[in-house]
């Protein structure tokens, strides 16, 4: 079952000066076709400027293509009248965790996203109990998050959108402001979700050691799709990785430049386990 499917989506705006005169026309997502399949962790990667926050934002229907068609859980999202079921089936976390708290306490703010869609009071409070356990946050249910780290908010925004029983969350580079501790928090309750729950995940980002657990990958580059593939397949392709402006994790980066002098190493090592166990091998 496809959760997300694209068929030639074309994304268009236009681009004014500082006095509102229309500069032109630039493509944000130039005909791209992407198969997402319900169940799946899914990455998408690329610098700033590549299109992939504007693609994550189709899958939510906060944009509508100009050109082409994507269907969320079969739903086209062009359709006015099945916009509500298609933001309920894929839930959208974003960068800044600031922007979608807006309760005073913890519980509360996890439950304002059920309580809207009307829910029963005592559904609620269960779904609040299961999302924050489901992110690590439990104990925290009854502090303020302003007193949390920017990891913790993070994880009750995603257990905020958890509530509301998606079939798929989308992270628009969700630990972009957060400190390395907080990113690796986030990241670890993101991975536990689609593992553990089956929930289909679908991550944008441009840390690479954020994407080495992903099902499929895809690198995007002017709007387009440019590489696509496992994470193994990805990162066994160092050079073209850094011609589109990515890094790739330190761990594979010193494999390749081990490989590059003669070291007899698999390509697209992901881990410093598995260059560990590949040196021992030899």
């Amino acid at each position: 079952m496809k959760i997300v499917k694209a068929r030639d989506l074309v994304f268009e705006y236009i681009r004014r000066d500082e006095e509102g005169n229309v500069e032109g026309i630039s493509t944000a997502v130039d005909h791209v076709n992407l198969d997402i399949k319900q169940g799946d962790f899914v990455a998408i990667l690329g610098h700033n400027g590549s299109g992939k926050s504007t693609l994550a934002k189709h899958m939510n229907a906060i944009l509508y293509p100009t050109e082409g068609t994507i269907w969320v859980d079969g739903k086209d999202t062009k359709d006015e009248d099945v916009l509500w079921d298609i933001r309920q089936t894929a839930g959208m976390v974003f960068q800044n965790p600031d922007n979608q708290i807006i309760g005073q306490v913890v519980e509360e703010d996890v439950g304002f996203g059920p309580e809207n869609m009307g829910v029963p009071t005592k559904e609620i409070w269960e779904r609040v109990e299961e999302s924050l356990r489901a992110v690590g946050m439990y104990e925290y249910r009854k502090n303020s998050p302003n007193k949390l780290s920017g990891g913790q908010k993070q994880r009750v925004s995603i257990a905020g959108v958890l509530a509301m029983h998606p079939k798929c969350i989308i992270l628009d580079e969700p630990t972009a402001m957060l400190d390395p501790n907080g990113r690796k928090e986030v990241i670890r309750a993101v991975r536990a979700l689609n593992e553990v729950e089956g929930m289909t995940v679908i991550l944008i980002t441009h840390y690479m050691e954020e994407i080495i657990h992903a099902d499929r990958v895809y690198v995007m580059d002017s709007g387009k799709i440019a590489m696509e593939g496992t994470p193994r397949e990805i990162f066994s392709q160092v050079e073209r990785l850094k011609s589109l402006r990515l890094d790739v994790p330190q761990v594979t980066l010193l494999a390749y430049e081990l490989q590059k002098r003669g070291v007899k190493l698999p390509n697209g090592i992901l881990t410093t386990e598995e260059l560990a166990a590949a040196i021992k091998a030899l």
